[in-house]
């Protein structure tokens, strides 16, 4: 795979590297507990794993890129339990969240139907892609098994019970892919949201459904969370501030939307849209982690669903390079 992607660079004229290919400095890792038993692995913007501690054995939730990652969420998992870990979750199919799943050696593992869905579909081409743009979060990539594949798959709603602990994995609508899954915890009333929910990060939208991401973040504030975990950025807790949260992911996700859907609206092109987003999102979100990371893959999605592409194309690492040349024009 590295020589396909270096022939693959090599043969297209980049301007400038992905910011995320420039990404090399470590993160701090911080294990905040965030209910009775509960615990949001974080890194400053890198992906974030949860901890959901039952009775007999221990679920996780999302598994890092790489085995390598993988064990420093098993490291701090052992700083407070040593009990098994029989569970993991995967909110989605994104390759940075699933392909570490190999380490924590659980039986059950866990994905909505749609997300193994996607698996199937453009599991690998992620897989190439991500790897591409974000070397630093495939540490250890070489340990990779291969594709993460779910024992388990459920449609709209599943419950896992740990023992007494209740854990409830729903499907409250479409956001950051069609195949999202958030796990709440009733007996705390904390939720771990995946992506759909960032704090004081980017969201990535490459493969995002625009139209229904902000009716899925006002499905999660019906719940009235006195905490979250989200998928990037340090856990949210009190009901005021998972509030604030849901407010700026929506104002994250409609003003990447609609500067961009009125460039398409009158057949601009591409480098139009994210010259208006950036005008849009620039002076609101600049600071946020992985910010530039996300901005030309979210205005590529966004452009695409404002032109009726409902179904997200499949990000390949040669896509992704043409993509990136046009934006430089």
């Amino acid at each position: 795979f590295s020589q396909h992607l270096k022939t693959l660079t090599q043969g297209t004229e980049m301007a400038k590297a992905f910011a995320s290919q420039g990404d090399l400095a470590e993160k701090k890792i911080s294990f905040t507990e965030v209910g009775d038993g509960l615990y949001a692995f974080t890194a400053e913007g890198d992906p974030n794993s949860g901890v959901i501690i039952g009775d007999d054995s221990v679920m996780v939730v999302e598994a890092q890129a790489t085995p390598r990652l993988a064990q420093k969420v098993i490291d701090c998992i052992r700083g407070v339990t040593d009990k098994p870990i029989s569970h993991v979750v995967l909110t989605h199919y994104h390759a940075v969240r699933v392909l570490g799943a190999s380490a924590f050696k659980a039986p059950q593992v866990i994905m909505s139907e749609a997300a193994r869905n996607m698996v199937a579909e453009r599991g690998q081409e992620d897989w190439d892609s991500e790897f591409q743009r974000f070397p630093r979060l495939f540490q250890g990539h070489e340990s990779i098994p291969g594709l993460t594949w779910p024992t388990t798959t459920f449609n709209g709603k599943m419950t896992v019970w740990l023992g007494r602990r209740r854990v409830d994995i729903l499907q409250l609508g479409r956001a950051h892919t069609a195949g999202d899954a958030v796990i709440h915890v009733p007996d705390q009333n904390v939720m771990f949201t995946g992506d759909i929910v960032e704090a004081h990060s980017a969201c990535y939208c490459g493969d995002g459904h625009f139209a229904d991401w902000g009716g899925t973040l006002e499905a999660i504030r019906a719940y009235d969370l006195d905490a979250i975990a989200p998928g990037r950025g340090d856990a949210v807790v009190g009901r005021k501030a998972v509030n604030g949260a849901l407010d700026r992911t929506k104002d994250f996700v409609d003003s990447t939307y609609k500067p961009v859907a009125r460039v398409a609206a009158r057949n601009g092109s591409l480098k139009e849209a994210w010259d208006a987003c950036r005008a849009e999102c620039d002076p609101k979100f600049r600071d946020y982690a992985i910010y530039e990371h996300c901005l030309p893959f979210n205005v590529a999605r966004a452009y695409d669903e404002a032109r009726g592409i409902h179904h997200p194309r499949i990000w390949t690492a040669q896509r992704d390079l043409e993509m990136w040349a046009a934006l430089q024009g």
